[in-house]
């Protein structure tokens, strides 16, 4: 107000003189400055401070993954070590050989199959002599004597052989044959008087050792899934997926209880025939088994009648309409974590007995049963006729649990991918024990499940990866990246020690491998933030960041256009 009484108190004739217009613009400029600081000051927040912490906060989080590794997992190179221990008699190869013993020859070849991921096959041989036990062992004139001496000093490790080259003219084998290959993890070749003896031996040796360990089938069996669709993974040999646990369960289907009263003893037949199996089978995973009876349960196929034999049929290509609606009554797989396997044993009703299963050349086949790939078998059990004579309905019907578990037994080596030993020429072959299976058999199985394990653990991470590689929007959280990196040392691991000749150690650590890579991949949280594109950002964050960058935008652009202007000095007129 004092200014005001100043400019007031002036006569008219000053109005003109710019006494108070020298003032007012100066706090106009000041007002102008302040201004210019305030927009200056916001728009620094705004940068320095809230565009950082708005992008720290809004950002998904995701962990450090070994993607380079992964990567590296397709060009992965196996090298399955089988060693194999040679021993040689006095008399099995010429004297001045026998003074070069002992020395090691490897012999490694590629196994050919259609895979990214090449599999080489090493047999590592340590040539011996014979120790005094062993030479008096293999000396005795029975084999299984020899066997059953051989075997009391130690046990062998999970996937190594022993070869025991015995002379010429030893009686321990029949004079036709020349080698011999037993239920455990030991053979016998005759050895020869000959100058090139060690490398004619060696074929031969190599010849057991490949029936007895890898094989191109076994392993193209294995990798059925990950193989292109040809020989090697026709659906006759895609055994069941590698898994920690396994179900099998034994039904008995009586469609006609009115006419059949069937019992069988299915608690005693598992216990003398089925269960030594699965205890030899127990390294490859753990099993349960139970049983059921299903009465008034039909096949999905009405049997033809064959009026030459006075007999139904059931024909090949019918058979796969046999499962559907039998496996509706099952309901085993419903509440299963592991794979289920179902042996049904299927007593036809007495208007069609009896019932018999033709091949695709129509003549009956001899078990009267088939199996189906990774689910079981099914079998068909004919009533005696005679039974019907001079007996009143339901007929009273003993199963033969021997000829049936025989069945079944075959079925179960076929699910698991163990087929019929294929024995070089002129090969001794010795049938597994009472637990039907053989030792060497359940190492060529963790063989195979090995590498199918690690065949599904990269394609799961390499997968992975490759989804979150292009997905930017997927959160991965520590532990996600945790059982990544287990998942990745774990195949790695395996790998050595297959390279090693560890089976044991191997076929766990493939197990861990393909365990952490399906945690990692199936894990909840990578699904939190999948559908959230970009356009949904903006319209979610406009409505909020407009208001405010408007006006700070525009005040950007007036001091800079100001301070632009203010560069230019004006000119001076005279």
């Amino acid at each position: 107000m004092k200014g005001w009484r100043l400019w007031c108190a002036r006569s008219p004739a000053d109005w003109g003189s710019g006494v108070a217009s020298d003032r007012i613009p100066s706090d106009l400029d000041s007002e102008v400055v302040r201004g210019k600081r305030a927009a200056l000051f916001f728009a620094a927040v705004a940068i320095v401070l809230g565009l950082p912490l708005w992008w720290k906060t809004t950002e998904t989080y995701r962990a450090s993954l070994p993607y380079s590794q992964i990567s590296g997992l397709n060009a992965l190179q196996l090298r399955l070590m089988v060693p194999v221990t040679v021993v040689f008699t006095r008399e099995s190869v010429p004297l001045d050989d026998q003074e070069k013993l002992p020395f090691t020859v490897v012999h490694e070849r590629e196994i050919p199959l259609k895979y990214k991921m090449k599999i080489k096959c090493r047999f590592q041989k340590a040539y011996r002599r014979a120790l005094d036990h062993e030479e008096e062992a293999l000396s005795l004139d029975s084999m299984q004597e020899a066997e059953t001496m051989l075997a009391e000093p130690q046990e062998q490790a999970e996937g190594s052989l022993t070869v025991y080259v015995i002379s010429e003219h030893s009686s321990l084998l029949p004079q036709d044959m020349m080698s011999y290959i037993g239920p455990k993890r030991t053979a016998v070749v005759r050895g020869i008087m000959h100058r090139e003896a060690f490398n004619i031996i060696g074929r031969r040796i190599i010849q057991v050792a490949q029936a007895m360990s890898l094989t191109e089938d076994v392993l193209a069996a294995a990798l059925a899934d990950h193989l292109p669709e040809d020989k090697w993974s026709s659906d006759k040999r895609r055994p069941l997926k590698s898994s920690l646990g396994y179900e099998i369960t034994f039904s008995l289907l009586n469609p006609d209880p009115k006419s059949h009263d069937v019992h069988w003893d299915i608690e005693g037949a598992v216990r003398r025939y089925v269960q030594p199996f699965l205890n030899a089978l127990s390294a490859a995973g753990n099993f349960s088994v139970d049983s059921q009876i299903l009465y008034y349960a039909v096949l999905g196929v009405n049997p033809r009648f064959d009026p030459a034999s006075s007999s139904y049929y059931l024909a090949t290509h019918s058979l796969p309409h046999v499962i559907n609606p039998v496996e509706s009554r099952l309901g085993s797989s419903a509440a299963s974590l592991y794979p289920v396997l179902n042996f049904l044993l299927y007593v036809p009703e007495l208007a069609h007995s009896p019932l018999y299963i033709q091949d695709k050349d129509g003549v009956p086949v001899a078990t009267n049963a088939f199996h189906s790939p990774r689910w079981g078998g099914i079998m068909v059990y004919n009533v005696d006729p005679r039974a019907y004579n001079n007996s009143e309905l339901p007929v009273r019907v003993e199963v033969d649990m021997v000829r049936v578990m025989e069945v079944f037994l075959a079925q179960l080596r076929l699910l698991f991918g163990i087929p019929q030993p294929q024995v070089p020429p002129k090969c001794l072959f010795s049938g597994p024990k009472g637990e039907g299976l053989m030792t060497w058999e359940l190492d060529r199985l963790l063989w195979a499940r090995s590498v199918e394990n690690l065949a599904t653990a990269t394609t799961t991470l390499t997968s992975l990866a490759q989804l979150l590689g292009k997905i930017s929007n997927i959160v991965i959280k520590d532990d996600v990246a945790s059982e990544v990196y287990r998942a990745v040392a774990a195949v790695q691991k395996a790998a050595e020690e297959l390279a090693s000749g560890h089976l044991a150690s191997a076929f766990v650590a493939s197990q861990e491998a393909v365990m952490s890579s399906e945690r990692a991949f199936f894990d909840p949280s990578l699904l939190h933030l999948l559908y959230f594109p970009d356009d949904q950002k903006f319209a979610i964050y406009i409505p909020l960041f407009l208001p405010m960058a408007v006006p700070i935008l525009l005040s950007l652009v007036k001091i800079f256009l100001e301070t632009r202007k203010s560069w230019k000095k004006p000119e001076k007129i005279d």
